[in-house]
């Protein structure tokens, strides 16, 4: 059998390429005329798809920091969003007067809270680091067994037991305070985009609105350009909301952990309570290394006998957290199941550390109103398909 081979060039349909250039996919013809596609139509969007797909992610992996830069600006511009748009109604829609009156008084508000407790803050902070070289020299060496034992107690045969457990697993608990250091000294080293991130949020801010029409106008098709739009609108609504949620919650735990602890008496209760809020920001990480910190600087302090009661507060905080305070404040719009979100926190932090917990929340939310939105543009795609008309020749 005699087989001639016609050869063609793959063009993926999203290209403004001819109807003949689309329809040149290799195939192969038989000496009885019988046509063999060896790629379809549908093969080759598969193919053009996952190419693109491979190429999106090979440029989020070289360019990530820039990326992560861009997308802290535009969480800093949602925060900020509902106070510039309410003065920029009260002076005419003029935003850019808008944005310099908030900036002013953003940088009022920080400098004046960081008047009042910024030097308690720093100066707990300062005891606390000098004494974490000899708190990680007890806790390497296992010392600190007989440390706790002798203040709470404890038979010389649970200290030694505990010591034991300790030495053990020296190596992994010194890896992990060096890697801690580490992710600590390496965030340090970005403290420029405290200057940079306000910058770019104001430009977020000033244009928004044409931004937002620019990228619906890269659709041509009025239904595509109607499914973008609505896509954005939803985004557009659960990251804000997230980022209100947050700065809200990472407030209030502040204040309540410094309430709180300084009613236990629990030193450096300040600098412990600035903390744990930071750390809100962390999804799941965040609060379990506040509550392990607090604790640990509970049973490291001579004298102190309210333990059991610290870790009964962090308990129902958390839970009064969980349950009450973050539903409320999120109004439903980050609906995402807890398996979701551990797996999302558990691959940012492969993925890009500390930066990547904080942005995995919002990125899985987002993978998960598209999906939404795109089995709603394919069910009404296939249900206009089936309600077209017939045309029927007489």
């Amino acid at each position: 059998m005699r087989t001639q081979l016609r050869a063609g060039i793959l063009f993926p349909p999203c290209l403004p390429c001819s109807h003949l250039a689309r329809n040149a996919i290799c195939r192969i013809q038989t000496n009885g005329e019988r046509v063999i596609d060896l790629l379809d139509r549908r093969a080759v969007r598969v193919l053009t798809t996952v190419l693109v797909f491979a190429a999106v992610l090979a440029f989020i992996y070289v360019a990530h920091k820039t990326l992560i830069l861009f997308l802290f600006a535009l969480l800093f511009a949602y925060l900020l969003e509902p106070v510039v748009s309410r003065l920029a109604g009260w002076m005419r829609n003029s935003r850019g007067l808008a944005i310099l009156i908030v900036y002013v008084l953003l940088f009022v508000a920080v400098t004046i809270a960081g008047a009042l407790i910024g030097p308690r803050i720093f100066s707990e902070g300062q005891k606390l680091g000098q004494q974490l070289p000899d708190l990680y020299d007890k806790v390497a060496s296992g010392n600190i067994a007989f440390t706790l034992g002798s203040r709470h107690g404890w038979s010389a045969e649970t200290s030694q037991r505990l010591k034991t457990l300790l030495v053990s697993h020296q190596d992994e608990i010194v890896s992990a305070i060096s890697s801690a250091g580490t992710r600590t000294a390496a965030m340090l080293t970005n403290i420029g985009w405290i200057i940079i991130i306000p910058i770019l949020g104001a430009f977020l801010l000033k244009d928004k609105r044409d931004l937002r029409l620019s990228l619906q106008n890269i659709v041509g098709e009025p239904r595509k350009r109607e499914f973008f739009g609505q896509l954005i609108t939803d985004v557009d609504a659960m990251l804000s909301q997230f980022v209100r949620a947050q700065l809200l919650l990472a407030i209030i735990s502040g204040l309540v952990y410094t309430a709180a602890l300084s009613v236990l008496q629990v030193p450096y209760a300040y600098i412990l309570g600035a903390v744990g809020g930071l750390l809100e920001f962390v999804p799941l990480v965040g609060p379990a290394i506040a509550a392990v910190g607090i604790v640990g600087v509970c049973f490291g302090t001579p004298n102190f006998h309210h333990t059991l009661w610290v870790v009964v507060f962090l308990g129902v905080w958390r839970l009064l957290q969980d349950y009450v305070i973050s539903p409320r404040l999120l109004g439903g719009k980050v609906e995402l199941h807890p398996l979701l979100t551990i797996f999302g926190v558990l691959a940012g932090g492969e993925v890009a550390g500390v930066l990547g917990i904080y942005l995995s929340v919002p990125v899985m939310a987002t993978i998960r109103i598209l999906f939404i939105h795109w089995h709603r543009y394919r069910a009404s795609a296939e249900l206009a398909s089936d309600t077209a008309p017939v045309l029927v020749e007489k």
